[in-house]
């Protein structure tokens, strides 16, 4: 979501540049695309209040915003049968009701939503083993149709729970491992201690595993689905949320197949 202090400083920045002070960003039409579902603006060690303040609507140009809803899902128009694009459009219904908080009981604040059954795995003794044979049934008889892995994800809120998974499924996939690591180095400035050199050398970076930056060790096998997090050729369709599968793997060459 656009955090309210970019959304006002782009407005003071129209008015000086289109020397129009009086009108909220120089007179220009500003077209944002978002949605107040998605997450809220990150201020670090703030409340939920300084958060919620920082939001695009709390802004004292949001009087002057005209508020426009898209309200048809166009992928549901196509790849599927009647039955499952009803199937599909009550789910996305249902989804929205929860954006948008109209459903669930209110308690102090809070509303509990009751899950439907027929989303729960329920009575299971090992989660992560029964969701992944839910997502990718009978994996080891479809394992060579690239369509099986191009319909199929798994979603986690957390890397800790991606790193999980790929791990489980890196055991269940047969094949022989090989892990890929990266090269990296520290471009020492002039003036750095020897102590800040050694605070920040190659063996501490390759220790950080956090959102945009890739991990310094990658494990892959063969017939293993990944997914590109850079734009490498965008005429070729290899940009950032590319899925392929694995072919071939070389000392220094990774051969894939595009799935999406």
């Amino acid at each position: 979501m656009v955090h309210k202090f970019c959304f006002e400083a782009l407005d003071r920045t129209l008015r000086d540049v289109l020397s129009c002070v009086d009108m909220p960003f120089g007179g220009k039409v500003v077209v944002l695309g978002g949605d107040f579902r998605q997450i809220l603006p990150v201020i670090p060690n703030d409340s939920r209040q300084d958060i919620v303040h920082a939001t695009i609507n709390s802004s004292y140009l949001w009087s002057h915003c005209h508020l426009l809803s898209l309200t048809k899902n166009m992928r549901l128009n196509f790849g599927s049968s009647t039955n499952n694009l009803l199937e599909i459009k009550e789910f996305s219904e249902w989804l929205l009701k929860i954006g948008d908080g109209d459903l669930g009981e209110d308690v102090d604040g809070e509303s509990i939503i009751t899950i439907p059954d027929e989303l729960l795995i329920k009575g299971s003794e090992d989660p992560l083993s029964d969701i992944v044979d839910f997502v990718y049934p009978n994996l080891m008889d479809n394992i060579l149709d690239p369509t099986f892995f191009k319909k199929r994800a798994l979603l986690t809120p957390k890397l800790s729970d991606v790193a999980m998974l790929n791990e489980h499924l890196m055991a269940v996939i047969p094949g022989e491992e090989r892990t890929l690591l990266s090269s990296d180095k520290v471009l020492k400035q002039h003036g750095n201690s020897s102590l800040e050199d050694d605070e920040i050398s190659p063996d501490i970076l390759n220790t950080f595993s956090c959102s945009g930056i890739p991990d310094h060790k990658l494990t892959l096998k063969v017939k293993v689905p990944v997914m590109l997090l850079r734009n490498i050729d965008q005429s070729r369709g290899l940009c950032n949320g590319t899925r392929l599968l694995i072919t071939k793997l070389g000392n220094h060459v990774v051969e894939a197949i595009v799935l999406t």
